[in-house]
């Protein structure tokens, strides 16, 4: 049967055809001629001839083979002809009318098969799949960084800007800061988007949420969503082309004519194409894929695109393809996240997880990859509380980027990679990580991490030691570990790091740990950035005690010479003699030690705060009590600040007869002279005067217990200043013209109580050294206080020593 010329020559197709194409196009389906009396009639070959109707065939995305291509495009044809008006023309109008209707049918068609395999997530040990989006949904908006971080041309002093490797601020360290916009805006944005990221950074289920947007109408509602993965697309049998796996699927959904209708949506640009987990496919299916891939998204280029793939796990690049990056969760979308996951346990369990973990950093370094951060909540939903070993946190972490997240999925891997044990890969990455982090290098140079890698695999059983094999292997070993587990990344060009600070410390700690290293650790008592190494390593020990006995030593010996560090260690050792109490002296001996802060040049209340958690600790969990509250239960007031008052008004219940608890009230009030001194700033204001009024007051009350002289000089320093309910107006004016005089009357006073005179008052070089050892004591402490194990005679012989001059 003919189709008349004239409705053949207006088809989108035609014109796409060559001049030969077009003469054997019409010939065949225009004229019913068979393949001979063509190639008669054109003067070609029947080889040309075929090679006409194979661009044909690819023009009409038609598939098969040999007649069968020649009958279904004929059915096409004939479809679409018998669709037009009956003035024979095929308008635009019509064309229109018609896509917008099959879409519609089709999205109703497939909606319910877009909801089951989009709609929810579960993955690690959810017990069961919880919904993405919704009011109950658990997603969290995506960010993208539209510049790649590993390929940025930077130099490591450059990424190291505004951070000290002898003091830093972790979260310095995380990441490249770049400008971020919306997953969603990245996707309207660009008619083609490769989305790299992290693994566990969610570009699956970044993928899952357009595809549910976009069927239930809130985003290219006038699309038809296909959602591929990748390796199941791969994997199937007799693997047959994507334009016939698209049809395969919407045939299961009860579409008809499944691939005149696909063809014809891919032809009017109404597909939103979702293909997820390129990094997924086995490596004899990529050639194959990415083909199929490059030919789609050429041949139907008026579609929008979306494709996900791991950093560095592919080389292929799409050529009109933008490639964009996941970023990490920052701090609002962590929350957001939390919120989301626990709101069916109720608001305050949700609360307490932020509020935990703003306290740990290490922990909250974690929380930025979506994956890792799920393993947080599920941790957390069973005990309401992160666990005491930080050291079994981080390895169950990192069990998930090592094993189980591939594993699960059931996704093979390269084979250099693979063929390394789990025990080798994290004796590898220990290894690295205690090389580097002794090294203050949390960057390093891609050749100088190939080295290490290097070094490792030549001692590895039937290794090829050749060094064009080393060098090769190296380089292979340090992508697939970028791509598989995301532990070293990628941050320049050819600049590299640990993903997160806390996975190098827990590798360096396990290295520690594998070697006994312990004279080798505790040289670096007195660096704080191996603080967290030093947990670590003491709760990951069998017993701890040789390493705890080597930092009591060591602390000894770095200041048993010094006059000053005797003086202080004296005076402490006399001020906790003087009161009687039931708690621990070593308890008590901390709190002093703290208090000594602010008369030896450490005036802030960050300091002060500092000293609570040196006493708190000092007394081995038991917590040394400054007030009580109503339901008379000790409390330890949380911090020092301009809300003091407020705190103390918790209760006016204060310890009967605790001298300690009476320094510490008077330490209060002149720490807040120093806060209000200066006015500069608009440091002092009413609430700063109501806390000085009200500790004031306080203070006088428990003198009349222990010293009437004092509680005369500080009735008369109070009756100096204004009546706070009279004066409210005038008060600041009082404080300009008389603060001066009266800020040093009341610290004279105090000064005389503490028994502090200018002797104490040191040179920086001094206050630094009184710095560091309370740092190293407090790093002993904290130590004791992890979840070590350790004999309880070292403990009591830790207790009863600690900060004690040295001829006791």
């Amino acid at each position: 049967m003919s189709i008349p010329e004239n409705f053949l020559k207006q088809l989108e197709q035609y014109s796409e055809l060559s001049h030969r194409e077009k003469e054997v196009f019409l010939e065949i389906f225009g004229r019913s001629k068979n393949r001979i009396h063509v190639a008669q009639e054109l003067n070609i070959s029947e080889s040309n001839l075929s090679t006409c109707l194979t661009g044909i065939y690819k023009k009409f995305c038609i598939t098969g083979n040999g007649p069968v291509k020649e009958s279904r495009l004929r059915e096409y044809l004939n479809k679409r002809y018998s669709q037009q008006k009956p003035s024979g023309h095929l308008t635009t109008d019509d064309v229109d009318d018609s896509i917008d209707t099959l879409v519609q049918e089709i999205r109703k068609q497939i909606k319910p098969y877009i909801k089951e395999k989009c709609g929810t997530m579960r993955v690690l040990d959810m017990r069961q799949p919880i919904k993405l989006t919704g009011k109950q949904g658990i997603y969290t908006n995506v960010n993208i960084l539209e510049e790649i971080t590993g390929r940025k041309r930077l130099k490591i002093a450059e990424l190291l800007q505004n951070c000290d490797p002898d003091n830093f601020e972790r979260f310095g360290l995380r990441r490249v800061k770049e400008k971020r916009v919306s997953g969603l805006k990245a996707v309207q944005s660009h008619s083609k988007l490769m989305v790299l990221g992290k693994p566990g950074a969610g570009k699956t289920t970044f993928l899952k949420y357009l595809a549910m947007q976009c069927i239930e109408g809130h985003f290219q509602e006038s699309q038809v969503p296909l959602f591929i993965t990748l390796k199941d697309f791969a994997e199937v049998l007799k693997q047959p082309d994507i334009l016939e796996y698209i049809a395969q699927q919407f045939s299961s959904c009860g579409v008809t004519d499944t691939r005149v209708k696909t063809e014809q949506l891919l032809r009017q640009g109404r597909a939103l194409v979702l293909l997820d987990g390129l990094d997924e496919v086995r490596e004899e299916d990529t050639k194959r894929v990415l083909r199929q891939i490059r030919e789609m998204s050429d041949q139907f280029h008026n579609n929008k695109f979306v494709i996900t793939c791991r950093i560095a796990a592919k080389e292929y690049t799409f050529e009109h393809f933008t490639e964009v990056e996941v970023a990490d969760f920052d701090k609002e979308q962590i929350a957001i996240f939390v919120q989301n996951w626990f709101q069916f346990m109720g608001q305050m369990q949700g609360e307490r997880f932020i509020q935990k973990l703003k306290k740990n950093k290490p922990i909250q370094e974690l929380a930025t990859n979506p994956l890792l951060l799920t393993l947080l909540c599920l941790v957390f939903g069973e005990s309401n509380d992160f666990p005491i070993n930080r050291s079994e946190l981080y390895k169950e972490g990192l069990d998930v980027l090592l094993k189980k997240w591939d594993a699960k999925r059931n996704i093979e891997r390269d084979q250099v990679y693979k063929n390394l044990s789990l025990q080798r890969k994290e004796d590898l990455l220990s290894q690295i990580a205690l090389i580097t982090f002794e090294q203050k290098d949390y960057f390093f140079k891609q050749k100088t991490v190939e080295v290490y890698i290097a070094e490792f695999i030549r001692n590895l059983r039937d290794a090829d030691t050749g060094k064009e094999a080393l060098r090769l292997d190296s380089e292979a070993v340090l992508k697939s570990i970028e791509a598989q587990h995301g532990l070293l990344v990628e941050r320049a060009k050819g600049i590299y790091s640990f993903s997160h600070l806390t996975f190098q410390e827990y590798f360096t700690a396990r290295e520690i740990v594998a070697n006994s290293a312990w004279e080798s650790i505790v040289e670096h008592i007195t660096d704080k950035r191996w603080h967290e190494v030093f947990l670590l390593t003491t709760e990951m020990m069998r017993r701890a005690d040789e390493l705890i006995r080597l930092m009591k030593q060591k602390i000894d010996e770095l200041y048993i010479k010094n006059p000053q560090i005797h003086l202080l260690l004296a005076f402490i050792n006399q001020k906790s003699n003087s009161i009687e109490t039931h708690y621990k002296p070593v308890a008590v001996r901390a709190f002093y030690f703290g208090l000594s802060h602010i008369f030896t040049g450490e005036i802030s209340f960050g300091v002060s705060f500092d000293s609570i958690s040196l006493v708190k600790s000092a007394d081995f969990n038991l917590g040394i009590p400054f007030a009580y509250n109503k339901e008379r239960k000790l409390v330890l007031i949380p911090q020092l600040n301009l809300e003091i008052a407020n705190l103390l008004g918790l209760s006016k219940i204060l310890i009967e007869g605790n001298r300690c608890t009476f320094d510490y009230f008077l330490a209060i009030a002149y720490a807040l002279t120093f806060t209000c001194e200066d006015d500069e700033k608009g440091a002092f204001n009413l609430a700063t005067f109501l806390d000085l009024y009200r500790s004031l007051s306080i203070i006088i009350e428990y003198a009349k217990k222990f010293d009437i002289k004092l509680q005369l000089v500080l009735v008369t320093l109070k009756q100096q200043l204004p009546d706070p309910d009279k004066y409210q107006t005038s008060f600041l004016q009082w404080w300009k013209e008389s603060n001066q005089d009266w800020v040093k009357h009341i610290r004279n006073v105090i000064l005389e109580y503490f028994g502090f005179d200018d002797a104490w008052k040191h040179e920086e070089e001094t206050i630094k050294l009184f710095r560091q050892y309370y740092y190293t004591n407090k790093l002993l402490i904290d130590c004791l206080n992890s979840d070590c194990y350790i004999s309880q005679k070292l403990r009591e012989e830790i207790e009863n020593t600690l900060l004690l001059p040295f001829n006791i």
